[in-house]
């Protein structure tokens, strides 16, 4: 009896190891993409803050599988557009959805 309880528990043991090995969703980033992606968004607001043009406290940057997503307020269209510029220049970025709002 102590034999079959202690193997009941060894397979359920091994059981729940190997079935949270198999948890990767199909849209879950790999580590080194995951990598990738913060190393561009540190670039991008890099970029921002050294640019006259932009103010890089009002705007997000958000980085997944290389598409860069800009969000927050620009004083003027020049701004908006400056900063999808910016954004567009950096390695390793594939494309970027601009949607920075212009202030009235």
């Amino acid at each position: 009896m102590k034999k079959n309880h202690t193997l009941i528990i060894i397979l359920t043991g091994l059981m729940l190891s190997f079935g949270a090995g198999c948890a990767v969703k199909r849209d879950q980033q790999t580590v080194g993409s995951y990598i990738d992606d913060t190393a561009i968004t540190a670039k991008v607001k890099g970029q921002f803050v050294e640019s006259k043009l932009v103010a890089a406290s009002s705007i997000s940057v958000e980085t997944l599988k290389g598409t860069v997503m800009l969000s927050g307020f620009a004083k003027n269209s020049e701004e908006k557009t400056r900063a999808g510029q910016i954004a567009r220049d950096v390695a390793g970025v594939t494309d970027v959805k601009n949607e920075i709002a212009v202030r009235p």
